[in-house]
């Protein structure tokens, strides 16, 4: 079990990286509305290797079956190695590749609340200026953007091992 954990999990890590750098560096789609379906996108086609790795566990190393426990724990552990890779290449991004990045997103995000009415307006700059802080904590930004890619890796290992499990 160890062994396709830690081999889909490099697989799905290995994507996840890949997929963040074609996006730097080919399309420099950072923060707009199809950058947010890109990126959701390359999580998504990353953590395939969830379903593949319970798949292949059940049929090549455990004999044709799996119970559901044991397939969602290969799952969510699989999910768990691309979901630190990715806060921790979010970090790298934000701090060195774009340093920018915060100050150009929080930015946008205070113009498009202008067209809102005064006391909207209001309440989404504090709610934004509050994001803004937590965001400039290095562990927090981690802890958030590594969560976002477990919470979709959670359900994708749910929907697999519903789908996967077996009896011997």
């Amino acid at each position: 079990m160890k062994r396709t954990i830690l081999r889909f999990g490099l697989y799905s890590t290995i994507t996840i990286c890949l997929l963040s750098f074609l996006i730097w560096a080919l399309i420099g789609v950072t923060d707009d509305g199809m950058g947010e379906i890109i990126g959701y996108s390359s999580m998504v086609v990353s953590l395939l290797f969830v379903f593949f790795g319970i798949k292949h566990f059940r049929d090549k190393e455990n004999n044709g079956g799996v119970s559901f426990g044991k397939a969602l724990l290969i799952g969510v552990l699989i999910s768990l190695m691309a979901s630190i890779a990715f806060g921790i290449l979010d970090i790298i991004y934000v701090k060195f590749v774009n340093p920018e990045f915060m100050t150009d997103y929080y930015d946008r995000m205070f113009e498009q609340a202008r067209s809102l009415p005064a006391e909207e307006f209001e309440i989404r700059k504090t709610e934004l200026e509050s994001e803004k802080e937590m965001f400039s904590n290095p562990f927090m930004h981690f802890f958030i953007m590594s969560m976002m890619v477990f919470v979709i890796g959670f359900i994708i290992s749910l929907l697999s091992a519903l789908i996967l499990q077996r009896k011997n």
